[in-house]
């Protein structure tokens, strides 16, 4: 049965408004203050409250603000009983969280229509409300499924430290390392364009490709002949108008030798000790638009040799694009000198 809460100091208004709701069929509660009925709307949670303005102690405002500000009344339906009419009262309570107005002297005809419309938004709102839940849920089980196929850090035999902290539930940047069946170690990030669900996807089933090494005709050695075959398949006309960027690494632990190349994608930073008080920093970039902007886009390898006891960072744009109060981005060349 719908509930609906009555909050009025005047007990002749109070019987008024329950008899004649109680006659629709819908449960009613009584609060003779406000204080009283802030209480009784946070036990009872009803669908509906109409309120006094003007009550000694805690007013009708204030008891509308104390009842929107919990989230457990949210979708409660408010309703102010007043005999303010102007416009700037009208405002002031709208401003303060009230659904709408019930002018005094009350029209029992008016009541029941404003009651009926009332719930019917309130009706509309929980079903919002419950669907939104359902697609939290839902986009919580899918953000868990993407963190489950990303690699853990890795101790030996090379040290390998990875961070996952998307901006959003769900975002389209995968990362994942292997060794390949020549004992050189395979490091790669991908960035797909856009955000939430539609990012993720495509981004998981890029990853897999990329795990299970499933590119026909396609040396994973070489990582021009993965980004080529890469933009191949994924052309964003056939891909919802998806592209993304992608670093792509093979390294060589006998040679310490790193064969590269990117598609759009920041460079990794290659930290090398130079002397003892000077670090060196090498970006790691080849020109090549993102995989899926045109289909005849030409990408090349480049190498490099690892000294000893060097540092390679591998990351998306997301970790520098950070907005200042001055309202610039922090930008590539600032994260650069943090890095050093």
């Amino acid at each position: 049965m719908v509930q609906i809460l009555i909050i009025d100091d005047d007990p002749a208004i109070q019987r008024m408004l329950q008899k004649a709701i109680e006659k629709e069929g819908y449960q009613v509660q009584l609060a003779g203050d406000g204080q009283a009925g802030v209480a009784l709307a946070c036990t009872w949670q009803p669908a509906l409250i109409i309120c006094d303005w003007v009550m000694p102690g805690m007013d009708g405002l204030e008891v509308c603000r104390k009842v929107k500000a919990n989230s457990n009344l949210s979708t409660t339906f408010f309703i102010l009983l007043t005999s303010r009419n102007s416009l700037e009262d009208r405002v002031l309570g709208l401003d303060t969280g009230a659904d709408d107005f019930l002018a005094k002297p009350i029209e029992i005809s008016e009541l029941k229509a404003r009651i009926r419309a009332g719930l019917r938004v309130y009706q509309l709102t929980t079903d919002l409300q419950r669907q939104k839940q359902i697609l939290e849920s839902e986009l919580t089980e899918a953000s868990e499924y993407v963190r489950s196929l990303l690699p853990p850090s890795l101790a030996e035999p090379i040290p390998i430290e990875t961070t996952f902290i998307p901006s959003r539930q769900l975002g389209g940047d995968c990362f994942d390392y292997g060794w390949l069946e020549s004992g050189e170690l395979v490091l790669f990030l991908l960035d797909m364009s856009g955000h939430g669900l539609g990012a993720a996807l495509p981004s998981v089933s890029i990853l897999n490709l990329l795990r299970s090494q499933s590119l026909p005709e396609v040396d994973f050695r070489q990582p021009v002949q993965v980004l080529t075959a890469l933009n191949r398949i994924f052309q964003m006309g056939n891909q919802g108008d998806k592209y993304f960027t992608l670093w792509y690494g093979v390294y060589n632990p006998k040679t310490h030798s790193l064969n590269y190349t990117s598609a759009g994608h920041p460079p990794a930073l290659l930290v090398s000790p130079h002397r003892q008080t000077i670090v060196e920093i090498e970006s790691l970039r080849t020109r090549g638009f993102p995989i899926g902007l045109f289909p005849d886009s030409q990408y090349v390898n480049a190498m490099v040799q690892i000294p000893a006891n060097s540092c390679l960072y591998i990351f998306s744009d997301g970790v520098y694009e950070l907005p200042q109060p001055d309202g610039q981005i922090w930008g590539l060349p600032r994260f650069i000198e943090l890095i050093r």
